[in-house]
């Protein structure tokens, strides 16, 4: 009896072990239109290990996001990063994206981004290809708040465009 415990035991060890870290590779934007402000809100979510990956690779440079010593350093490179893959056109306008900042939650980097002076939203085009270029598994998921109506899509790479109508 405790050698077939044992053998199921090894078994299961083995299988968790030789899964991969997270085995779905997602990065999850929301964007939410302030009335009051004029302002859509922006925020990201990225898997800390993969956004490092990418970084690193891209920009030949020492990466750590969690290091908070480095913080500073690590921002604008977050920043350009994002910036280059989520753009987005508010009522046929392009949208001016700026940097409020970046911090660790969970598992994840969550970025911060704010767009100015856009007093409705109508119709919204977004291009989200973010860490597109890490797996082919790639996904992204997109929520969107205007008015309280949330609409939510998501984007399986190579699909990197999506529109939401209010």
């Amino acid at each position: 009896m405790a050698s077939i415990l044992f053998k199921w035991l090894l078994l299961y060890a083995l299988n968790v072990h030789s899964l991969p870290v997270h085995p779905i590779f997602v990065s999850v934007t929301q964007i939410e239109h302030n009335v009051k402000e004029k302002s859509l809100e922006i925020s990201c979510k990225i898997f800390t290990d993969d956004f490092e990956k990418v970084l690193r690779t891209l920009y030949k440079t020492k990466i750590d996001l969690l290091d908070n010593s480095l913080h500073n350093k690590m921002a604008p490179v977050v920043y350009a990063y994002i910036s280059k893959h989520l753009q987005m056109s508010v009522n046929g306008k392009p949208v001016k994206i700026k940097w409020i900042g970046y911090e660790q939650n969970e598992e994840g980097i969550m970025s911060y981004l704010q767009a100015d002076d856009i007093s409705s939203v109508k119709v919204i085009e977004i291009t989200d290809n973010i860490l597109y270029e890490y797996k082919s598994e790639q996904i992204s998921l997109i929520h969107v708040i205007v008015n309280g109506l949330r609409k939510s899509t998501k984007l399986n790479n190579p699909e990197d465009k999506t529109l939401f109508e209010f």
